[in-house]
């Protein structure tokens, strides 16, 4: 006969907040490590092993958290992404909805490139892992997949809300837009101009604000 609970509340409801604190922290050890793995040794040179042993932790803890190296990778990015581990998507964020209150279109875009930028500058290196790792392995191509889906959703975003403000570019359409947005979003660029034309952050936001400026807004009479 089991051990009744006179409180009438089971053990398998109970939550330690102490474990919880403790699972989230090995969590974040673990994406820690993993970043910095992927981004020195690529998504193929990277082991779920090599991570386990830079994150202290043993590889049984990695595998139970993520299952597979393409999701870890795809957590690392997410995290990156956000710039934190909260379940929130980035267009319900605070800094979409300051960008939405902004009336003139060039602000609007500056606020979208300011975002990016940030963005960017944790996760392109990141994401280019994955890109770059999908020519190989499935898996992590069907993450470098919602990725390029999920920058469609990012462009298709900045784009209405520039509608919402002006009109395009004449000739423009929509579809254009988005593409050409989606086009100035890919990591490879961000990455190039920081790293190979050693442009800082700043130089990069004020690049893409003024192109999207220049492309989709109508020129001036």
């Amino acid at each position: 006969m089991g051990v009744g609970n006179t409180k009438g509340t089971t053990a398998r409801g109970y939550r330690s907040p102490r474990r919880e604190t403790q699972a989230r922290q090995t969590r974040a050890r673990i994406i820690g490590a993993a970043a910095q793995r992927f981004l020195a040794h690529g998504y193929s040179g990277t082991t779920m092993r090599a991570v386990a042993a830079d994150a202290g932790v043993a590889l049984p803890t990695v595998e139970l958290a993520f299952h597979t190296k393409a999701r870890l990778l795809k957590a690392v990015i997410d995290v990156a992404i956000a710039g934190d581990d909260e379940h929130v998507a980035m267009l319900d964020r605070q800094w979409a909805t300051a960008a939405e209150s902004v009336a003139d279109p060039a602000g609007f875009i500056a606020a979208f490139a300011q975002q990016l930028t940030t963005s960017a500058g944790r996760a392109a290196g990141l994401m280019l892992a994955a890109l770059e790792g999908g020519r190989s392995d499935q898996d992590i191509a069907d993450v470098a997949a919602q990725l390029m889906s999920q920058r469609q959703v990012m462009a298709a975003w900045l784009v209405d809300g520039i509608v919402l403000r002006s009109a395009l570019r004449r000739e423009t359409s929509r579809g254009d837009a988005v593409d050409t947005v989606w086009t100035l979003m890919d990591p490879m660029i961000f990455c190039r101009l920081t790293e190979d034309r050693d442009w800082t952050p700043g130089q990069f936001q004020h690049w893409f604000t003024d192109t999207v400026t220049q492309l989709l807004l109508p020129a001036d009479p």
